[in-house]
């Protein structure tokens, strides 16, 4: 085993105990938990048997097996910025209905406080 396989384990070891100490703290939903567990447990087992990804490569049909986690790595970026976009534009437009709503709240207040006067 290389250094920098050594390397990646530990940190990659790292981020797998900082899920879980996520998933604990009741920061992170189940279903999010074993998507990160999985991903992390999957670059652990492939970063310490290079021959998984070698085996996944032959079966994807693609030449190297660093060339198969990095098609795959890429892909799985892709959707998380994807979802990453779409729970943004879900915060934007709830951020957007509460601000109209507190404009027509303070609208109604002071038109009230007006009407008394």
């Amino acid at each position: 085993m290389t250094i920098t396989q050594i390397f990646l384990i530990i940190f990659l070891l790292f981020a797998l105990s900082r899920v879980f100490l996520q998933y604990k703290a009741g920061n992170l939903s189940l279903l999010n938990f074993l998507f990160w567990s999985f991903l992390f447990a999957t670059a652990v087992y492939l970063t310490a048997i290079p021959s998984a990804a070698s085996s996944l490569a032959t079966f994807l049909g693609i030449g190297r097996g660093v060339d198969a986690v990095i098609y795959i790595s890429i892909a799985v970026l892709f959707y998380l910025v994807f979802r990453l976009y779409i729970y943004l534009e879900n915060v934007r437009q709830e951020i957007t209905e509460l601000i109209r709503k507190l404009a027509l709240d303070n609208q109604r207040k002071n038109g009230r406080k007006k009407s008394k006067n």
